[in-house]
Order: structure tokens, then C-alpha cells, then sequence
């Protein structure tokens, strides 16, 4: 008998990351409706951000452009920030990111978040294609300082980008005689690093931990934010998310199903045969070797999955034990109907708003 949940009140934020969206059956053109429909069922039910990963060369995703999404859901949605987890900065110039992120945040003020990590987002032959150098990683944090500063328009005397300006943004508006009433999008460091979590506590940036990524130290990326945290312009005290992976259904089996076809994925992604959501049945049906087998097993067992109570309880047990302001339910099986039936059983559980 499927256990009942029992609603509450959520100790925490709550927010979804689509990281899929196209399994094995789906069009491209199906996956991005699923995209669409994800975060209409997001704003409705009152979940506080809506995030988009930038993947690239990988055939379960929908999203390989956040901006491009972002544009079309902020008029899909009416209240959820909607923003990238993350733009893979060193992909891309940061001019070009301030402007097109300057833009979505001129079309919906206070609405744009914009998450900035370092992976590539993909294979290595793909990153290499993308990237402009072997070596793009190692020019990410002063990359973060230049998107920064061309989203605030504060380059010190002396800059070679000091007369360079990203529009929209300050200057335009400075320029033009009017009020920039805009703070600019959201930024905030992504990671599951030591790392990451000196450059965002170094920047006063807001961070999020990815968890969905592996046993990664949550608790102590957490913990060395908080003492590093230095405080800027744009955030006065630390603050965090943390985002993991989920999926959750009334049934028990198909929970643990839908978990399974992501292990899955991640499997063929580790033995380099490309990120795919295969179906539950396929994913039964394959003869693991014992090495498979335990990376199936513990990618499964990572999941937050089953009932809306048991995730809720792991939910919690989360928030409890690393402090995160908020949690980030990050959804992408092979059953996209799934997906967005699990984000409103967790807000029925919560007891959150329904439009």
C-alpha cells in the first residue's frame, strides 16, 4: 500500500532544476514542451526558482541555450525566478553573458538568476569544440571578476574593459537620463568543491552546491563558505542551496524505477557512451557487471526517492544536517510526466500554494 503523505510546512525553500527533460521516445521538440510545462507547474505550486543546467552534445537534455529558455518561460511563468544552474562561463565571453543575462533581467526585473560554474557541460571532444584553450578552466575566476564587473559596470581605473559596457545595464541607463531601478540578475557561484566554495565566499556571492554530481563533502563546502564569506555589494551575510537529485511518485517501484534510468545515464556517461534516459525496461533488462552494478546501485540509492513523506524525511535530514537555506529538487528521469507529477506531490506534502 503506497504511504500516505502528510502535509506540513517546508523548513526550508524549496526550488527544481530540469537537468532533463528528453529520454529515449522523445522528440526535441517534445523535450522542451516538457521544459515549458516543468516550470509552469513550478510557478503554480509555488516553488521560489526554476533553473536550467547548459549541457552540450548530450541527447536526454532539452536545454543546451539556458538564456534561450529563460526568454520563453518569462512568459510561461508569473512569479518563480527563472534562471541558469548554471552557464558554463568559460564556454562563453563574459560580455556576452552580462548582456544576454541584462536583457532577460530588463524583461523581468527581479526574476533572473544566473548560476556560473567551470565544467564544460559535456564530453571532453565537446569541450573542445566549445572552449577557446586547453587551459579555459584556468581562467575562471578572473572570468567571474569581468562578468561581474561588466554586470555592475565597475571596472577600476585602468581596466582594459573600463570603457567597455555591457547593455542593458548602469551605463545605458546612465547614458540614456533615466533610473536604473534594476540590481541586475541573481548571480551565484556553482560547485560541489572546496573550491568553489572559497571563490563564492572570497566574490560575497551566493553559492550552490551540487550534490547530484556524487559523494561530494557538502558539510564541509558549507562550512568553509560560511567562514570565508566575505561581504560585497551585492550580499551581506552567506547564503546557500543545495540541490539533489529526486524522484517521487505515490508508488514506491515507480520512484525507484524513474531513479534508476538517471543511474543509468550516468553510467553510460562514465564508460563514455553518451548521457541517455533509457526506459525503466531497458534499464532492467541490462546485464551489469559487478563494477556496474554498484555504480547503478549507489547512483539509485543517491536519488531522494519514493513516497512524498520518505523524500520529504531525506529532505529534511538534509537541511538539518548542512543549514542550507534552501534546497533545489533536481528532476530528469526518463519520464518527464513523472517529473513534474513528483514537484507537485512535494508541494501538496508541503502544503504549498496551488494556483
Amino acid at each position: 500500500m503506497p504511504e500516505q503523505p502528510t502535509s506540513g510546512t517546508a523548513p526550508f525553500a524549496l526550488s527544481v532544476l530540469a537537468a532533463g527533460g528528453t529520454g529515449v521516445g522523445t522528440t526535441a521538440e517534445q523535450g522542451l514542451a516538457n521544459t515549458v510545462s516543468l516550470a509552469r507547474v513550478a510557478d503554480a505550486r509555488g516553488y521560489r526558482r526554476f533553473w536550467m543546467s547548459e549541457h552540450h552534445a548530450m541527447a536526454a537534455t532539452s536545454v543546451s541555450s539556458p538564456p534561450l529558455m529563460i526568454a520563453r518561460l518569462i512568459a510561461e511563468t508569473a512569479r518563480i525566478r527563472l534562471g541558469a544552474g548554471g552557464v558554463m562561463l568559460p564556454n562563453h565571453a563574459p560580455l556576452l553573458i552580462a548582456e544576454q543575462f541584462g536583457m532577460l533581467e530588463a524583461l523581468a526585473p527581479n526574476r533572473i538568476d544566473l548560476g556560473l560554474g567551470r565544467a564544460p557541460g559535456t564530453d571532453p571532444a565537446t569541450a573542445a569544440a566549445l572552449r577557446r584553450g586547453a587551459d579555459a578552466n584556468d581562467g575562471f575566476p578572473q572570468q567571474l571578476l569581468d562578468l561581474l564587473g561588466f554586470l555592475g559596470d565597475e571596472f577600476p581605473p585602468g581596466h582594459p574593459y573600463r570603457d567597455v559596457h555591457a547593455v542593458p545595464g548602469p551605463w545605458q541607463a546612465e547614458q540614456n537620463r533615466v533610473h536604473h531601478g534594476s540590481t541586475g540578475p541573481e548571480a551565484w557561484i556553482l560547485g560541489s568543491s572546496l573550491y568553489s566554495a572559497r571563490l563564492a565566499a572570497q566574490l560575497g556571492c551566493p553559492y550552490a552546491f551540487a550534490l547530484q554530481f556524487g559523494d561530494a563533502d557538502v558539510d564541509s563546502a558549507l562550512q568553509t563558505y560560511r567562514q570565508s564569506f566575505q561581504p560585497s555589494a551585492a550580499l551581506a551575510e552567506p547564503r546557500t542551496l543545495v540541490s539533489v537529485p529526486v524522484a517521487v511518485s505515490d508508488d514506491h517501484r515507480a520512484a525507484e524505477r524513474q531513479a534508476a534510468t538517471s543511474a543509468m545515464a550516468m553510467l553510460r556517461m562514465f564508460k563514455r557512451e553518451g548521457y541517455l534516459l533509457l526506459p525503466p525496461e531497458e534499464v532492467e533488462a541490462y546485464q551489469a557487471t559487478a563494477q556496474e552494478r554498484q555504480i547503478l546501485d549507489a547512483y539509485t540509492a543517491r536519488t531522494f526517492h519514493g513516497a512524498p513523506a520518505t523524500v520529504a524525511a531525506r529532505l529534511e535530514a538534509l537541511q538539518a544536517r548542512t543549514g542550507a537555506d534552501e534546497l533545489m529538487l533536481v528532476v530528469g528521469g526518463h519520464s518527464a510526466a513523472l517529473d513534474e507529477r513528483g514537484i507537485g506531490l512535494i508541494a501538496d506534502h508541503y502544503g504549498l500554494p496551488r494556483d
